[in-house]
């Protein structure tokens, strides 16, 4: 029986994660083709951006906001890789003629997306942040009398889940960032 429901548990997160993949790829289909209606329905209203990067790379916020110039939405996202991890989709993409690599990360809330972390020319890392024992407890932070004056803290296992790729296509060294899921 246990069986059966880690496998019935595991269909779930992959029908989540592919249901999630496909809120994101909506919206570069629609952003690509200037559909904002569906951008509106795919974004929430009140989307929480975060921006990495050379303020002049700013060209999502200027499609979302609608306030790009002719010569911004001349920027084209074409995603050359996605990849999810629950609520959590990246997507990466770069323009060789530009020198220009980038990263999404965008946050899938109920099929709309609530959250977008935007990388330009950053080269990211995704880790899950985990305790490799047990959860350290209040009484693993504080001395006690009797103790000495260095307090010991418990080991935190942070695997790797994802790199990015692409920056290394544009043919220059860029910044390393990681993100924390």
């Amino acid at each position: 029986r246990l069986r059966l429901e880690l496998a019935n548990s595991q269909e779930t997160l992959e029908e989540t994660d592919y249901s999630n993949r496909r809120v994101v790829l909506a919206l570069y289909e629609a952003l690509s083709s200037h559909d904002v209606a569906t951008v509106h329905q795919i974004v929430a209203p009140d989307l929480e951006w975060w921006f990495h990067g050379p303020p002049s790379h700013q060209f999502l916020m200027l499609l979302l906001t609608g306030t790009a110039p002719a010569s911004a939405t001349s920027f084209r996202f074409v995603p050359q890789s996605i990849t999810s991890f629950g609520p959590t989709v990246l997507v990466e993409g770069c323009d060789r003629a530009r020198s220009i690599s980038w990263v999404h990360a965008c946050t899938v809330t109920d099929g709309i997306i609530t959250q977008i972390r935007e990388y330009f020319n950053t080269s990211l890392t995704v880790t899950r942040l985990g305790n490799s024992n047990s959860s350290p407890t209040l009484s693993d932070f504080s001395s006690t009398p009797s103790s000495s004056s260095t307090v010991e803290i418990t080991p935190l296992h942070c695997p790797s889940l994802w790199e990015s790729s692409v920056s290394s296509q544009v043919g220059k060294s860029v910044p390393g960032l990681v993100l924390a899921i």
